[in-house]
């Protein structure tokens, strides 16, 4: 069962999210943060939260900044952005008394994830499901155009049949981020999923991720499965591996 809410981003304007709550026993929460573009509705997204509510996990997954049912323009958001609404949702969940235990992200949500966990209220676990190891990994899905918006400042960029504006203080940010030290600084358990022939995001960013990262830390091959896990079963059994991973990191705080 699927609950529509929403939320104030931390830049001011709503996000719009899903919460799958489980039919019987719940075990525990989570967040899930989508890919680049991606929405709260993409496959990766509902089908990993839909296979953990089935669990016992509910599942709180919101649309990014301008994308989807979400208010605001996504070029007004950046990593930084998309790390400290990771951080509002996750306060959202504690205020209506469901607080998140572990944060789930797919993508350069993983990234994000990483980066939001230290200050995310509840969490205590953390899932990254072909993630990039350095964030800056995204800028060949607008490099076309890269140099128009370092030099006019903003360009218009085409992406699954929409157009976004992409902003010069975007990609500023991007750069910036430095998820090295978030994983090293992380004292979290770590899940990473990755596949070994992820053509998107390839299969080294999740070696860098497990060797930066500290114990506890472990790693799953998603053999057979492609980047976006459009494919039959493929989100679903990562969501099945994460709920058995994520057993001991639920319930009571």
């Amino acid at each position: 069962m699927a609950e529509r809410v929403m939320f104030p981003s931390s830049t001011g304007p709503m996000l719009a999210g899903s919460i799958e709550v489980p039919d019987g026993p719940i075990r525990g929460w989570g967040v899930f943060s989508h890919g680049f573009t991606l929405g709260k509705d993409s496959p990766a997204a509902s089908r990993i939260c839909k296979q953990l509510a089935s669990d016992g996990i509910g599942m709180l997954r919101f649309d990014a900044l301008g994308l989807g049912g979400s208010e605001g323009d996504w070029g007004d958001g950046s990593f930084t952005v998309k790390v400290n609404d990771i951080i509002a949702a996750c306060t959202f969940m504690a205020e209506r008394g469901t607080p998140a235990d572990i944060l789930i992200g797919h993508s350069f949500g993983g990234a994000a994830v990483i980066a939001a966990a230290r200050q995310a209220p509840g969490v205590r676990a953390v899932v990254t499901v072909g993630a990039p190891f350095d964030p800056t990994h995204v800028e060949h899905q607008y490099e076309a155009v890269i140099e128009c918006v370092l030099a006019e400042g903003t360009g218009e960029w085409m992406v699954g049949g929409k157009t976004l504006t992409l902003k010069r203080a975007f990609v500023e940010d991007v750069r910036a981020a430095d998820l090295q030290d978030k994983i090293k600084a992380l004292k979290m358990p770590l899940l990473i999923l990755h596949s070994p022939t992820d053509n998107t995001v390839g299969i080294k960013n999740a070696s860098d991720i497990f060797w930066t990262a500290r114990h506890p830390r472990s790693f799953v091959s998603l053999e057979g499965s492609e980047h976006l896990l459009t494919g039959p079963g493929q989100a679903r059994r990562a969501g099945r591996i994460i709920g058995a991973w994520a057993d001991a990191y639920l319930g009571e705080h």
